[in-house]
């Protein structure tokens, strides 16, 4: 009897290894979703980010890291109050999990990016394959202005997931473009989204985006306007070469080809589309 994971798995085209991996997060993270609405974790947290996106609308680039946001802020929040929960689920679908909770470094481009000196990172690794692994990331003193609703889930049985709707989505997104801290890396996976957004007539959530500006970055974020955000963004797209954002998003992809259009001209002419929340 195949097991409910290999189930789940078998729904996936899988013709290359990165096809084979892109498959095994998205189930992977489908199954700890699961686990973490059995133990009630989204009575005080939402699902947002990219995996988000792509688990629950559809979004055409695979996605690799697990990003939720406490409802309010929580200091003495811990995700290893859900790992057992999280190994549970695994074991009912027929796969065996570790969990380990990724102790914090000082000034490590991930923390000063996205992850925040209050943010709590678990890594989930197969015992089998320990090479295959997500990440989850609890951002335990969020900034607020953002709206939350419930979707519907069916693997690997049916559930309701808090998350970011889509034009807070689409803030959190933007923040992540500008102020991602990368070095020299450029994550082209936020560029892709950038234009789906775009693409689906998705506004914004300017004040959303405002909060999470001025708690990374400072109080000069207070009185930014919208024209204000739309010149930071010209910026980034003139001064980041395309070819590395096409490179880094390139194995997430199902369809390459869409691509073939980006220049730092077609994503400033996206701006023209950009529409804000009301």
């Amino acid at each position: 009897m195949t097991d409910i994971f290999n189930q789940m798995l078998s729904r996936y085209s899988i013709k290359t290894q990165d096809d084979r991996l892109n498959a095994l997060h998205e189930t992977m993270q489908q199954v700890c979703l699961a686990g973490l609405n059995r133990a009630g974790f989204f009575e005080d947290a939402a699902f947002y980010g990219g995996t988000c996106l792509r688990i629950f609308h559809k979004l055409p680039r695979f996605s690799e890291d697990m990003d939720f946001s406490l409802l309010k802020a929580r200091p003495d929040f811990s995700i290893e109050n859900y790992f057992e929960a999280i190994q549970t689920e695994f074991s009912a679908v027929g796969r065996t999990i570790n969990i380990e909770k990724k102790e914090k470094k000082q000034a490590t481009a991930i923390e000063s990016a996205f992850l925040k000196d209050n943010t709590d990172i678990v890594n989930i690794r197969f015992n089998t394959s320990p090479t295959v692994k997500i990440k989850i990331e609890v951002y335990k003193n969020p900034p607020q202005n953002f709206s939350t609703e419930y979707k519907l889930l069916l693997l690997p049985f049916s559930f309701m997931t808090r998350c970011y709707t889509l034009p807070s989505l689409f803030a959190g997104k933007m923040h992540a473009l500008l102020f991602r801290k990368w070095r020299n890396r450029v994550k082209g996976r936020d560029w892709y989204d950038f234009e789906w957004y775009i693409r689906n007539n998705i506004p914004l959530n300017f004040e959303h985006f405002k909060a999470r500006a001025i708690q990374s970055e400072g109080a000069e974020f207070e009185d930014l306007t919208h024209d204000q955000l739309i010149d930071l963004l010209k910026n980034k797209f003139t001064t980041t070469k395309t070819e590395q954002v096409i490179e880094d998003v390139r194995r997430f992809v199902t369809n390459p080809q869409s691509m073939e259009i980006w220049s730092t001209e077609y994503f400033s002419q996206l701006l023209d589309f950009l529409q804000f929340e009301k």
